[in-house]
């Protein structure tokens, strides 16, 4: 069942639609021109088509289109220029210089404009090769601009066709890895459970959904077809996506104290019923998601509802059998998880009618009542952005440079070695280097390793299968897969793309292949090493070096969060737009620095100071964010109804430790109090709602309408997530105290 699964979300996925559409793209015109004999010649049209490709990322139809448009401009004058200059070595030399640190650099404005400053490298690159033919360079550039132009109507053709599909792709893939965020959390509730290596595994799964999430936001509140949409089935996606934000922040609210519920309540089945209960919502999100990835409605059941009756049967009945006055605290927390519970099944089950893309389930005012404003990131092409960037502080200047000197040692190398193919030694240099070293050293095991695998393979398929038809067919589905593999799994990209060239060059060369082979591998190990060096000994940015910045901007986005969500409590009313902006920016926070994080954890032990101290810091920034999320239902179910001038003594302390942890960071030591949480006035209305809810039990009234048991329960759940959200960042002061220490230590010392 998992494999049919897994087989289905790959089928359905954003990656194998780009992986077909990449290769229709190319080989398409290439097959039409090989029937008529004209391939030779005509190479750069599906080689045009293919680069062109590669830049056409997900996104709003307007800026895919301008960065089509800009790409086929851009690429055809460095055809000419490559054209013009490839005969003089010592040109080459500048220009690769030139061209590599400027397209380089392209990465200060974002991501689809890297993408088409490295894919203008690549396209220099091919057309450095002496031995292809043209007539002439002008022939040769408006060839490949005739390939760019013809993908660029078959993808702009495909999207009127389908414009929703990539939308529906992003949004299931991320509502399955919500799905697999929440059995994660499922499987804290199991007995002897590693606190530690599930909190990994939750903050990897966060960074994921926080990528997917801007990817979304990228294309659904740039489009203005959605935007003009009354209560269309675009507008439809978008009030998915909303929802699907909310559902995650409230998965996230089902934090509490584990450690103290597993010691008052493994003795019983209510954990374990509550674990299955979580598992049983993960499996049918996850299956929502696939089938919002398919485009297709979801079957109604009534599964979670059912498993929810149980799960609530199964609390009312140990609540009867064992509730006393001495455990009525245990008994509140517990059913505060279960109101969670109750919270994400209704939600999920909206999402399951959503499938059907019902215009009726929600009404046009309904999305209109939300700001949408702060959901979209504007990236202005700004020039003084690129210069302020011209610093040895930079790391897309670094990068850049990092990158420069590696093409022009590749260079040199192809022309004092006289390789065959000693272009592909620039190929794999510019493929392989990233601004992390880490990610760095990652791809270029993975560039060798799926370098000679597929080489191998190809190899071997090719020596024992001589008719060309099924070689072909193997090429195709080579190419099918390299391309839907290149982003999500760089290894088995590699591998494909390596045997689709293989398999080209038996095409266009018959009988050249073990030169070809050789020279592919040869080429890629020579390219790996002078990017492994490069890499790590050219103005290397270490992680440890730019962890800091970010951990100060989620420590701030973490205190702006809690005070706009804690100032409910003290009777002020925020807007939900001004809460889940604040919301918006603690998740990214906190993924930009778990992510910086597990970067720096790739890179040599020496460049990772105080890593254990970082450790532990992300781990519990993201158990505070998770508190604040918490919190943050709490004041909506019933903020206004407690609000009391009792919390702000808690606020205001919380703001200290709070500025006291940032003021750590910036080298200022200030003697506060880390261990005083200040609640008495709260603590004595807790106190006296818990006598009269003692008395209303002894009586045999705990039922009773007048009773005080939902005041208590949610004024008690309240001020427990108050005085976890205080010990998290006392305990982050004292991380930092650590670090500071130390610091001073390793100064003092030199």
């Amino acid at each position: 069942m998992e494999y049919t699964k897994a087989f289905r979300k790959f089928i359905s996925s954003q990656y194998l639609y780009a992986g077909v559409r990449i290769t229709a793209g190319t080989l398409i015109p290439a097959i039409v021109l090989y029937q008529l004999g004209w391939l030779d010649q005509m190479m750069a049209i599906p080689l045009g088509a293919l680069s062109l490709a590669i830049t056409d990322t997900p996104g709003p139809p307007k800026h895919r289109r301008n960065s089509l448009i800009v790409s086929i401009i851009l690429y055809f004058f460095v055809v000419l220029l490559a054209g013009v200059s490839r005969d003089y070595p010592w040109l080459v030399g500048i220009e690769i210089a030139v061209i590599g640190f400027l397209f380089s650099m392209a990465g200060v404005f974002g991501t689809r404009i890297n993408s088409i400053g490295l894919i203008g490298i690549l396209v220099y690159i091919f057309c450095l090769d002496p031995r292809s033919p043209s007539e002439s360079i002008l022939h040769d550039a408006l060839l490949f601009t005739i390939g760019g132009v013809w993908y660029a109507l078959l993808t702009m053709t495909l999207y009127s066709l389908r414009p929703y599909k990539p939308i529906q792709q992003l949004l299931g893939e991320n509502l399955m890895l919500i799905a697999e965020y929440l059995q994660d959390k499922a499987a804290i509730y199991q007995k002897g459970v590693n606190y530690e290596d599930k909190y990994q595994s939750l903050i990897k799964h966060q960074i994921n959904i926080q990528s997917q999430q801007e990817e979304l936001q990228e294309m659904l509140f740039k489009m203005r077809s959605i935007q003009k949409e009354s209560i269309g089935k675009g507008r439809m996606l978008m009030i998915m996506y909303l929802d699907s934000i909310d559902l995650f922040e409230r998965v996230m609210t089902t934090q509490q104290d584990y450690t103290l519920l597993h010691k008052e309540f493994d003795h019983t089945n209510i954990l374990e019923v509550y674990r299955k209960t979580i598992l049983l919502m993960a499996e049918e999100l996850g299956a929502i998601g696939l089938a919002v990835q398919d485009g297709i409605p979801y079957k109604k059941n009534d599964k979670i509802a059912r498993q929810v009756d149980y799960t609530l049967q199964s609390f009312i009945q140990l609540r009867d059998n064992t509730l006393n006055p001495d455990n009525i605290e245990s008994f509140i927390r517990l059913r505060h998880i279960l109101y969670s519970i109750q919270d994400v099944a209704e939600r999920i089950e909206l999402l399951q009618k959503y499938t059907y893309y019902d215009r009726s389930i929600v009404k046009p005012k309904d999305l209109d009542e939300k700001s949408l404003e702060h959901f979209v990131v504007q990236q202005d092409l700004d020039p003084h952005l690129f210069i302020d960037n011209l610093s040895v502080q930079s790391s897309y200047f670094r990068h850049a440079f990092r990158t420069t000197i590696a093409l022009l040692i590749g260079y040199g190398a192809s022309l004092f070695f006289e390789l065959g193919h000693g272009s592909w030694i620039l190929l794999t240099i510019v493929t392989i280097m990233k601004p992390a070293y880490s990610i760095t050293q990652k791809r270029n095991w993975q560039r060798i390793s799926g370098t000679i695998s597929g080489a191998a393979i190809s190899f071997l398929f090719l020596y024992l299968v001589h008719d060309n038809t099924p070689i072909f067919i193997a090429m195709v589905l080579s190419m099918i897969i390299g391309y839907s593999f290149v982003k999500k799994n760089y290894l088995i990209g590699t591998a494909g793309i390596t045997m689709y060239v293989m398999m080209n060059f038996h095409f266009l060369h018959p009988g050249g292949l073990t030169e070809v082979l050789s020279d592919r591998v040869l080429d890629t190990a020579i390219g790996s090493v002078i990017a492994f060096i490069t890499a790590k000994f050219v103005l290397p940015q270490w992680e440890h070096t730019t962890l800091l910045p970010t951990v100060q901007t989620a420590l701030q986005a973490n205190q702006q969060y809690f005070d706009v969500v804690a100032s409910v409590f003290s009777g002020k009313k925020p807007s939900s737009n001004i809460i889940s902006a604040a919301r918006k920016e603690a998740f990214v926070a906190l993924a930009n620095m778990s992510n910086r994080f597990q970067r720096m954890i790739s890179e040599p032990k020496s460049k990772q100071p105080h890593l254990q101290q970082y450790h532990q810091f992300i781990s519990v920034s993201h158990l505070l964010t998770s508190h604040i999320a918490s919190l943050s239902y709490y004041a909506q179910r019933s903020g206004e109804e407690i609000a009391s001038q009792d919390f702000q003594p808690l606020i205001e302390h919380a703001d200290i430790q709070f500025k006291r942890a940032i003021n750590l960071l910036d080298n200022k030591i200030e003697k506060v109090p880390t261990d005083t949480f200040y609640d008495d006035a709260l603590h004595q209305r807790l106190q006296e709602l818990m006598v009269k809810r003692k008395e209303e039990m002894l009586s045999g009234l705990a039922e009773n309408e007048q009773s005080v048991r939902k005041a208590l329960s949610e004024l008690k759940a309240t001020a427990d997530q108050f005085k976890l959200i205080h010990s998290i960042i006392t305990e982050q002061v004292r991380i930092l105290e650590r670090i500071h220490n130390k610091q001073l230590e390793e100064i003092s010392v030199k």
